[in-house]
This record gives C-alpha cells, sequence and structure tokens, in this order.
C-alpha cells in the first residue's frame, strides 16, 4: 500500500485527505493549525501540527518511505515552492502541489513538483461545457486529445441502430457505454444492432470538438462551444 504525505489543509489538501481516507490510512498530514490537526487525529496514520516552513521539522516528519506528497498551502506562493523544494531534497517520487497560477506552476515545475494542480481551473473544464449544452451530463478531459462525456442522445438518433448511426465515422466518437436517464448504472454496448432510445445517456470518447459537435444540435454550435473552450484552456 501506497504511503501519503499531505502537507497543507487547504481546501484541495482536505479534499484529496478525505478521498484517500477511503482508501487507506497510511497518511501523514502536516498543518501549522493545531485545531484543524485535531479534526483529522486518529484518521491519519500520523498527524503533525507546526509551521511547514521549517525544514528540519519537515523532514523529521517525512519518513523516507513516503510514495507520494500532496502539498496545498492555500494562496501562500512562496511557502509551496520552499516546501517543495525540501520534498525534491527528500526524494519524494511523487510530488502534487497546487497552483495558484501559471506562472506559480511554471515555478513548482522547476524546483521539483511532479504534477501542478490547478483545481478551479480543472473544475471549470468539467463545468462550463455542460452549461453550454442541454445534452452533456458530464465532461472530463482526459488528454489534450482525448475526452470522456456523457451525452444524452440527439432525438433524431432515437430509434436508430449503433450500426446505422455509425458516430464513430459521422462524429469521430467512440460510444463505450450506455445507461439510462433513471439510473446510475453504466453496461458496454457490443451489439451493433442496439437500438438507441430517447432517455438514452451515451458515455463517448472522442476530442473536445467532437464531443461539443456531438452534444449540439446544430454543428456550428459545436465548433463555437469548442472555440470558446481553448480560449479559456489553452494547451500548454
Amino acid at each position: 500500500m501506497k504511503k501519503f504525505a499531505i502537507i497543507g489543509l487547504g481546501p484541495f489538501g482536505l479534499r484529496m485527505l478525505e478521498e484517500l481516507l477511503k482508501l487507506t490510512n497510511e497518511i501523514i498530514i502536516v498543518d501549522k493549525d493545531p485545531q484543524l490537526i485535531a479534526k483529522y487525529d486518529g484518521k491519519a496514520k500520523i498527524s503533525y501540527a507546526f509551521d511547514v516552513i521549517d525544514e528540519t521539522s519537515l523532514k523529521k516528519a517525512i519518513p523516507p518511505d513516503v510514495n507520494a506528497a500532496i502539498v496545498d498551502l492555500g494562496g501562500k506562493i512562496e511557502f509551496s515552492i520552499m516546501v517543495t523544494t525540501y520534498l525534491k531534497k527528500m526524494n519524494v517520487k511523487e510530488i502534487l502541489v497546487k497552483a495558484q497560477n501559471d506562472e506559480h506552476g511554471k515555478i513548482l515545475s522547476m524546483v521539483g513538483a511532479t504534477n501542478v494542480i490547478f483545481p478551479d481551473r480543472e473544475a471549470a473544464k468539467r463545468v462550463m461545457p455542460m452549461l453550454a449544452s442541454e445534452l452533456l451530463f458530464n465532461f472530463m478531459p482526459i488528454s489534450e486529445t482525448l475526452a470522456l462525456a456523457e451525452v444524452g442522445i440527439n432525438k433524431e438518433y432515437a430509434g436508430k441502430t449503433l450500426l446505422e448511426t455509425n458516430l464513430r465515422k459521422t462524429h469521430g466518437i467512440n460510444v463505450v457505454a450506455i445507461r439510462k436517464q433513471d439510473t446510475e448504472n453504466f453496461y458496454f454496448i457490443n451489439d451493433p444492432n442496439y437500438t438507441f432510445e430517447a432517455n438514452d445517456i451515451l458515455l463517448v470518447a472522442g476530442s473536445e470538438e467532437d464531443i461539443f459537435t456531438f452534444s449540439q444540435d446544430k454543428p456550428d454550435r459545436g465548433k463555437k462551444l469548442a472555440e470558446v473552450f481553448r480560449n479559456l484552456f489553452p494547451k500548454h
């Protein structure tokens, strides 16, 4: 089982702690707020309350067998850079750090962060497309060329089979699974003769633009949404 260290219990750090606790208690938490630490004392395996920019104390708190460290020091940009530097010197293999902006992120990468996280930006990436489309229920960018999405079936496809619609050729998307609107359970579709129903929600994979186009009633709206998305979240 991997061992984790969470340094700084800001909103992102707390969320990561709560999710990791569902899997393991092999977690070390560090924050300067003793009252906040006390709330999780006994849940995480080890907890410390001290100023995280104290390199000596941090070295004593983080054992050499920690696999990954998560850093969330709120808006204290210089402190997060210092802590990332300390962790790099301690040979922590995975260092995930919350960044405030692009410049902050670049510096974090330079000093040792293996993964720079922009929580607000990532949330906006998922929410914005859903606001712009009545058929898009969930959206998750996977890479620069691939995204997953839950998309309601367009009324023009209801009553047609998977083979007839040929969505891979006509829209550049792959149907991974299907669920009904009244359930959260997906099931895989292996039958090309499956007939789409009006209450089907498809889990599809494809490029952002292809998914946006498929989720709109008019292709030009999908292209416009893709353009807005690229402007808001440029590739780096």
